[in-house]
């Protein structure tokens, strides 16, 4: 059958984070260092805030609760004023002949300043920013919500993005088929998923997802 809608992740799908992400979170970086217990750890925890929501970095490092709380008042009333380049074969995504959706994770004020420094605002026919802050709301409730809503079956469906347990994991969870953007070829090993590392690649699976057998 072929697909209606995709559904796509932000960060590090339509745009590197690392582009934005030592002034981004320059502040931040500050506030750890000054905390002073995690210098052993502190590149690799600059990277895993690169890629992953903020609470669960500071979970799987143990930072302490006034740490956490503190990073969290800080990156709650954060924004990015500059501005931002999508990934250069995002023009092909755009231009794909599908209803398209974004679901992402996030601080409500830094993903929707995220989603203006790109101008990709009108590329969506929704935009849902899913904030543990505000609602207990994730994405797999929100890619329910559009099945729902809009009347799609969920062969009707794709979810693109580059996080195995965030939007892979959640349209699984659904049995809405996934393609893992993996741009910087982080899963070559991984042959249990679908993979893409150009939007390019993305326009074979609007008719017919091949098996992986």
């Amino acid at each position: 059958m072929r697909k209606r809608a995709i559904i796509f992740d932000l960060d590090n799908t339509i745009y590197s984070v690392r582009s934005i992400g030592d002034e981004l979170f320059a502040s931040l970086f500050h506030l750890i260092i000054q905390d002073g217990s995690h210098a052993e750890n502190l590149e690799k925890i600059k990277e895993e805030i690169m890629r992953r929501p903020f609470q669960l970095v500071a979970s799987d490092h143990n930072f302490s609760n006034e740490l956490t709380q503190k990073g969290i008042e800080l990156l709650k009333n954060i924004t990015y004023q500059g501005k931002i380049e999508p990934f250069s074969d995002y023009e092909f995504a755009r231009n794909l002949p599908v209803d398209k959706f974004l679901v992402t994770t996030g601080f409500l004020k830094l993903q929707q300043s995220k989603v203006e420094g790109m101008k990709i605002g009108q590329d969506f026919k929704e935009i849902h920013i899913v904030d543990p802050l505000t609602s207990d709301k994730t994405k797999k409730d929100a890619f329910a919500d559009i099945i729902k809503r809009h009347g799609y079956s969920k062969s009707e469906l794709l979810v693109v993005g580059d996080d195995l347990h965030s939007e892979i994991k959640a349209a699984q969870e659904l049995g809405i088929d996934t393609v893992l953007y993996d741009k910087f070829h982080l899963h070559d090993n991984n042959t249990s998923l679908h993979k893409i590392s150009d939007f390019r690649q993305l326009e074979s699976f609007l008719f017919s997802i091949p098996s992986l057998q």
